[in-house]
């Protein structure tokens, strides 16, 4: 399971995190590690219309707050798609937090109540409130990582993963947040 609903962390008041975090842009120019990915990854990215849609069915306004470094190659993978969602949903606004400077934060969304994995996309209400919260991969491919995938080589595990990231797209990360957001925000979703 990606989303998250943890009672610990669920109704945090995020607002101080919110107003410290950079805008994407603002992230991705400072960024060392992966830069020739993640301009390629974010110009190529893209979001069904329907999505949107969604998304801005969502009653108020919501933020997003990700947890990542330049480093992560799943991040590569699914945060780009994340900022063309919110870049394209009226009722969203992103922004970045790098993960080693956020250890406190980072260690109130742990992948399995143990990992500091990610990307972490935390969910707030307009207030700032957190909501619930998204990571660090794709359900299903987060279910074949600690499946079928703890068995491999962890060049080909990495290799598999890249190879499921082409194929999807981002698409599987975009409706999970968009599902995520209908959830805590009472939209109606449709499957």
């Amino acid at each position: 399971m990606t989303s998250h609903f943890d009672p610990a962390s669920e109704t945090a008041h995020r607002q101080a995190d919110w107003e410290r975090a950079a805008s994407f842009a603002e992230w991705l120019a400072e960024a060392d590690d992966l830069v020739d990915l993640w301009t390629s990854a974010t110009e190529r990215a893209t979001v069904d219309a329907g999505l949107v849609a969604r998304a801005e069915a969502v009653p108020g306004e919501w933020k997003l707050i990700v947890l990542t470094e330049d480093w992560c190659l799943d991040a590569t993978s699914t945060i780009p798609p994340v900022v063309a969602l919110a870049e394209a949903a009226s009722n969203l606004d992103l922004r970045v937090l790098d993960r080693d400077d956020n250890l406190d934060l980072m260690d109130e969304h742990l992948t399995n109540g143990r990992a500091r994995s990610i990307p972490v996309v935390i969910v707030l209400d307009g207030e700032g409130v957190e909501r619930a919260w998204w990571g660090p991969r794709p359900a299903d491919l987060q279910a074949w990582f600690y499946g079928d995938g703890q068995s491999m080589d962890p060049k080909d595990r990495t290799r598999e993963l890249r190879k499921w990231y082409a194929r999807d797209r981002g698409r599987t990360t975009v409706r999970e947040i968009v599902e995520l957001l209908e959830e805590v925000g009472g939209a109606g979703g449709v499957a």
